[in-house]
């Protein structure tokens, strides 16, 4: 979970409409959007729900879109993705909790986020939460993690871990605004559950793809096969999940869903999830003979909001697409590559107008890798700095290289510095490497001197570590000077790591 603090002032409703209006977006919706801040306000006062964690997780759902009142992939709807499936009746329990109509609930956003958080509320109530722990936002986590609907604890950690990095990192969208802000989500007994974000446990991963975990759909949805001595597979088949990343793997998990995909790609990072076996047939294309010849990757998000197809969401896609090309002689091109749009006879629209082909493309074949990049390390000579308050350690196999920093937090910034000789003024991705473990810091500082100021963003380091996990994109400038630091002044517990750093230009 990765948790951010930046400077940036909100847009005013006003400014933030005329921005969405010219952006393309409907006129009569941006209409409607200024609304949304009183929306959430009412809802969380009416139910004592934080108001910030009703958006984030509002937010990690659906990015605040209500899909004009249609179901997501598994039954949910509206901004707060109220589902109504045969095995979860989240919708109908919130008509309930709130004597709205079903109706109501489904179309209205008022309404919908009024269902929201009167089901989260009822989920912190059954848990126990009292009113002094109602007003701490880190200890709505287990009432987070029931509201995704999950099939097992580890994806129902999944899902919370979304939101309340969403909340960490600030939202401001459809005129509604969450100040980034440093929470430690208490995780309670979610924390025993396995970490799908971990990189470094070999036992949970993927056979076929090796940075993809691996979580088995449901037997009911998809079917064994021996591929591809049964079936040559010749296509790669690209798909929206019209839902989120941790609720489309539930849902492939559930015999009632009838539906699969090989893959499932995350938006915010590009993590991979594999849920069945590429020698098997996945039920994804809506065509039998195309199932039975071709992979199916998923893909978080929905084909009406552009928001969700990150460029570390397509440079992930492509490498497992590449791999997937050169393992089975799969040209590398549209005709081979295509969307569930372009299978014969399908009824599906994904991945939609705002899917990125150039892009993605370019990224299959090659063309996409970064102009410039650079690792550093905190045994590299010369450009990684540390008080004498930063032990050194080889515990973790998750470590990068031989060895690894850590020290203790104290309320002094005492940074670890991580220096670079920037190329040119422009937009750098910053990523970071650190073996994770129970007992490292739950929100380390990562200070990005960025041109227009520092700005930090808080990792949870007793989780996802053993691989490269991205921080965002920040405007650098031109030089050498220390670009990443990792600070100790943190309220969070557990020590402080200092690894590996990657930049690298985008």
């Amino acid at each position: 979970m990765i948790l951010a603090r930046t400077r940036l002032a909100a847009l005013a409703t006003s400014a933030l409409t005329v921005a969405l209006i010219t952006a393309g977006q409907p006129a009569a919706q941006a209409a409607r959007e200024p609304a949304l801040p009183a929306a959430f306000a009412k809802a969380a006062s009416a139910s004592d729900v934080p108001r910030d964690l009703l958006v984030a997780l509002a937010y990690a759902e659906t990015h605040l879109d209500d899909h004009q009142g249609k179901p997501s992939a598994s039954g949910g709807y509206g901004l707060m993705h109220l589902v109504s499936n045969p095995t979860t009746h989240a919708l109908e329990k919130a008509a309930q909790l709130t004597s709205l109509p079903v109706e109501k609930l489904r179309s209205d956003n008022a309404a919908n986020i009024l269902g929201g958080a009167a089901l989260l509320r009822s989920y912190a109530d059954e848990l126990g939460l009292d009113d002094a722990g109602r007003k701490d936002a880190g200890r709505w986590y287990q009432a987070v993690a029931k509201y995704g609907n999950a099939s097992t604890p580890e994806i129902a950690r999944l899902y919370a871990d979304s939101v309340y990095e969403q909340l960490g990192l600030g939202i401001t969208a459809r005129g509604v605004t969450v100040k980034p802000q440093e929470v430690t989500a208490d995780r309670g007994d979610y924390a025993k559950a396995r970490d799908l974000s971990a990189q470094g446990d070999v036992g949970v991963l993927s056979t076929d793809y090796g940075p993809a975990a691996w979580v088995p759909a449901s037997s009911s949805n998809y079917t064994a096969s021996s591929r591809p001595s049964s079936y040559a597979i010749d296509r790669v088949v690209i798909h929206v999940t019209q839902g989120s990343y941790a609720g489309t793997i539930s849902w492939f998990q559930n015999s009632a869903a009838q539906v699969s995909a090989h893959y499932v790609v995350k938006s915010s990072n590009g993590a991979i999830t594999q849920m069945v076996r590429e020698k098997d047939v996945a039920w994804h294309a809506g065509n039998w003979t195309y199932n039975t010849r071709s992979i199916g990757i998923e893909h978080e998000g929905y084909v009406s909001e552009s928001s969700w197809f990150t460029d570390a969401m397509y440079r992930a896609s492509a490498a497992l697409t590449k791999a997937i090309c050169d393992k089975y002689g799969i040209p590398k091109d549209r005709a081979h590559i295509i969307g569930h749009n372009e299978v014969p006879g399908a009824d599906h629209t994904d991945p939609g107008p705002y899917w990125n082909w150039t892009t993605y493309m370019n990224y299959v074949t090659g063309g996409g890798t970064p102009s410039w990049s650079t690792t550093v390390d905190n045994a590299t000579s010369g450009q990684f700095t540390a008080s004498g308050n930063w032990g050194t350690s080889a515990y973790s196999s998750q470590r990068y290289g031989a060895d690894y920093r850590f020290s203790d937090p104290v309320a002094a910034s005492d940074p670890a510095w991580y220096q670079a000789a920037i190329p040119s003024a422009g937009t750098y991705k910053v990523e970071v490497w650190y073996p994770s473990d129970p007992g490292y810091n739950s929100s380390a500082p990562y200070i990005v001197a960025a041109s227009g100021g520092n700005q930090t963003v808080y990792v949870d380091q007793r989780s996802g570590g053993g691989g490269w996990r991205s921080i965002g994109t920040f405007s650098l400038n031109a030089g050498t000077y220390n670009v990443v630091g990792v600070s100790r002044w943190t309220a969070g517990t557990g020590l402080v790591i200092a690894d590996a750093v990657r930049i690298s230009k985008v």
